[in-house]
């Protein structure tokens, strides 16, 4: 199953997780669920889950990311490689960060896609920078303004969720979940997680560079409204509101476009390159590869 066409996130803590046929099941004192893991984007674990060898050979098998996550899902630990056979991306983006005028051209071009109408090819990364700042800050009074909850600022410890306030909160919460389910679009076209372009030194900068494409419209609204109704539970209702919003699959196609955008030249096939053969070659000098498998030392 393409990227594009899976669930985006699913969320479990306090049950065990097991496999069932093709299926991940989560047990708890409620019963049993059936989720088939063809169909999931990134599987979030949060506290007092336990998962089986078997499951996670499952979801490494369907192509899916899993995710280590604390309480409320806000605060990331760990994460379980996905299957991806085509290095075609990865060698596309090790190629544009490591050249500095074509690192600085695509980073332009992800603030553009922020800007739409405006041209950012003469800036610097100082004054992308400025503009991204302002534009977000205008983005938090606008929505404050807009359902009369009061913003003082993002305000976000990691070690005390509770310590923020309603809209603070589920900004964490659904950043996290937009997180990882760009981490699990990222690693299902064979990209590197940290190989960011306006993020740097960190193993999920380009997770960073590409989750900043969509916060405006998506996580930064959806705070301010659920901090404007008070639910009991804000982190939770803010991934199930997230989740909610990419339903359908609308999400992740616009992720796998704009990161192909990004990566590669729009001219290139888009084939589904995360389901490409699992076909290994040798490089053989320049732009040149021959198959690999093969004994080569009768040319000797």
């Amino acid at each position: 199953m393409r990227a594009q066409d899976r669930l985006t996130f699913i969320y479990l803590e306090r049950c065990k997780i097991h496999r069932d046929a093709n299926a991940i099941t989560a047990t708890d004192e409620r019963g049993v669920i059936h989720i088939p893991a063809a169909t999931l984007g990134a599987l979030m674990l949060g506290p007092g889950t336990t998962v089986s060898q078997q499951a996670m050979v499952l979801m490494a098998e369907s192509g899916s990311t899993v995710v280590w996550v604390g309480e409320e899902g806000v605060r990331y630990y760990a994460h379980g490689r996905s299957l991806a056979h085509s290095s075609r991306f990865l060698e596309a983006q090790a190629k544009l960060v490591t050249n500095q005028s074509a690192r600085l051209r695509v980073a332009r071009e992800m603030y553009a896609m922020r800007f739409p109408g405006e041209d950012t090819t003469g800036l610097t990364m100082q004054q992308l920078r400025g503009r991204e700042g302002a534009r977000i800050r205008r983005a938090y009074r606008e929505h404050s303004r807009r359902t009369g909850v009061k913003w003082s600022g993002r305000d976000y410890d990691v070690e005390s969720f509770e310590s923020s306030d309603p809209v603070n909160q589920a900004l964490s919460a659904a950043n996290i979940s937009l997180y990882g389910v760009v981490h699990s679009v990222i690693v299902a076209l064979g990209c590197s997680p940290g190989l960011g372009f306006v993020h740097t030194g960190h193993v999920r900068s380009f997770v960073y560079d590409i989750a900043d494409l969509y916060k405006a419209d998506l996580t930064i609204p959806l705070a301010f409204d659920l901090a404007k109704e008070e639910p009991f539970d804000i982190g939770a209702e803010a991934r199930r509101a997230l989740r909610d919003q990419m339903h359908g699959g609308a999400f992740l196609d616009r992720c796998v476009h704009d990161i192909r955008h990004l990566l590669l030249p729009d001219n290139e096939d888009a084939a589904d390159d995360e389901l490409a053969e699992n076909v290994v070659r040798l490089w053989d000098g320049s732009q040149r590869s021959v198959a690999a498998g093969t004994g080569y030392g009768t040319d000797l």
